[in-house]
């Protein structure tokens, strides 16, 4: 009988773990969680238990005791709960950069979903693939990007209507990216790409997508001053289309709109009642991060009325940070305002330069805390990054632990039960992921330890690579990539598919 010995870290030590029998046949030595206090992903109270892992899996959760030879991990203290599922990330392409998804996984995240906005990598079967074959610290599903398959089918020439013909050509895209495993459509109807489209040119391929059981994703086609009308279009989506809706990042991004998200709770309510499938979720900052051109919807970028009303509608060019710029390197950092003063311009003037030499990846201050208090509350809004590998906006680094210490403890908006539930059992759901999202004998263990007074973030605007602390565990399929605070260097996701 061959014996196979791995080194792993656990809690403050180096435990030998022993697997005895062929690589067919491994029977593991159990970790056993003991100590913590126990939040299951159901928003159900919290409770004193014990958790049991082997291999992959949960196998009891109670008062327990340690099996001979079992290692465990002491939870004195801490919270117990499922690892996070984040259902809008942008780590596609971050993998190939840091495979063990370091900025993700310190938050306690262990699923997450890209191919957001509608940008996604395609084919869906070749990337879920590569996922495989990199072996990831998360485990990783796909949605197919609505922008990618007009993309493919139109393009240079995708600044008009698609055809009928163009339209199916995009439906055959999408049905064979939902057999490969993607989990739905995305969209981003505010981007270059995507905007152009009709209404009713993403309601065929929305019902393209619900041929699988798939959703819909949506960066909406306004995000500012139209945002109640880009609510209802997306809302009409779904219902001629007969799929789920999942409202992106869900926020009210100009003063225009600014304290109206209780109407918006209205729209949503109201379209719920009706019988429609309609959730949103929420990133816990007062700022976007996307491209600069987004700040004019009109696309007149180089006509100074429009960009100064794009610009007075977020409060200003002082409310606009350069966070990345090809042609100028030295506006990093900036604001426009910044940038104006410093070139005796107008921000309105460094504004329509920028985008002449190029663009630039721009965060932007520009929603109202009374406005995400409002989403954060609702049931049917989830907690979502947004985020991803190197992101240059704090919420590619500190989302989760920023509701959880922030929204949580410091504010008290959301008990920790419901912010957990929304951050675990909720999104899974939505992404239709069976066995994961709670805390279940028989289910997979994926499983965050933390200590809730002091779990905080610690990324900002100006240093968005800033680690959070308070999260001292994470397991990814059973297997420590965090342990006692610190990466372990393993790489235990899995490519889920729908």
């Amino acid at each position: 009988m061959k014996k196979i010995v791995w080194l792993c870290v656990f809690a403050s030590s180096l435990t030998v773990v022993t697997w005895h029998g062929s690589a067919q046949n491994k029977q593991a030595i159990s970790l056993l969680i003991t100590g913590g206090t126990v939040i299951d992903g159901t928003g159900a109270p919290r409770r004193r238990a014990d958790v049991r892992i082997l291999g992959d899996k949960i196998t009891q959760l109670g008062r327990l005791q340690p099996l001979r030879g079992e290692r465990v991990i002491d939870a004195t203290g801490l919270m117990v709960a499922p690892g996070f599922v984040d259902i809008h990330n942008h780590s596609e392409r971050g993998f190939a950069n840091d495979p063990t998804a370091r900025s993700q996984v310190l938050q306690g995240i262990t699923t997450l979903a890209v191919g957001p906005d509608g940008g996604s990598p395609l084919p869906i079967g070749q990337y879920l693939e590569w996922c495989e074959k990199q072996r990831l610290g998360t485990n990783v599903i796909a949605f197919v990007g609505h922008a990618t398959v007009r993309q493919r089918v139109m393009g240079k020439d995708f600044k008009r209507t698609a055809t009928s013909v163009e339209i199916t050509q995009m439906a055959e895209l999408i049905e064979q990216a939902m057999r490969e495993g993607a989990v739905g459509l995305s969209s981003g109807l505010e981007y270059d790409i995507g905007n152009p489209a009709t209404t009713e040119e993403v309601i065929a391929l929305a019902a393209a997508t619900a041929k699988y059981r798939g959703i819909y994703m949506s960066h909406v086609r306004d995000e500012a001053d139209l945002a109640f009308d880009a609510f209802r279009e997306a809302i009409r989506i779904g219902r001629e289309a007969k799929l789920p809706v999942q409202i992106s990042h869900i926020k009210l991004g100009t003063v225009g709109v600014w304290n109206k998200a209780r109407e918006v709770v209205k729209l949503i309510e109201a379209a719920r009642r009706s019988g429609l499938d309609v959730t949103a979720d929420c990133y816990p900052y007062d700022a976007w991060s996307s491209t600069i051109t987004v700040l004019v919807p009109s696309r007149k970028h180089d006509d100074p009325a429009a960009v100064k009303k794009g610009l007075d509608d977020v409060g200003g060019g002082q409310n606009v940070l350069v966070t990345s710029c090809s042609a100028h390197r030295d506006y990093e950092g900036k604001t426009l305002e910044d940038l104006a003063k410093a070139q005796g311009k107008t921000a309105v003037d460094v504004y329509i330069q920028i985008v002449k030499d190029g663009g630039a990846g721009v965060v932007c201050k520009s929603m109202v805390e009374t406005d995400i208090k409002t989403f954060y509350q609702q049931p049917w809004v989830m907690v979502a990054s947004d985020g991803g590998i190197g992101m240059r906006h704090p919420r590619g680094a500190g989302t989760f632990p920023r509701v959880l210490g922030r929204y949580v403890r410091e504010w008290k908006w959301l008990s920790l039960e419901e912010a957990i539930r929304k951050m675990t059992s909720f999104p899974a759901k939505r992404l239709s992921l069976s066995e994961r999202g709670a805390l279940k004998p028989g289910w997979k263990a994926d499983v965050v330890v933390f200590d809730p007074n002091a779990v905080v973030d610690h990324s900002t605007m100006t240093q968005p690579a800033l680690e959070p602390t308070g999260v001292k565990h994470v397991l990814v399929n059973g297997v420590a990539v965090v342990a006692d605070g610190q990466m372990t260097g393993e790489r235990s996701g899995v490519a889920l598919r729908h």
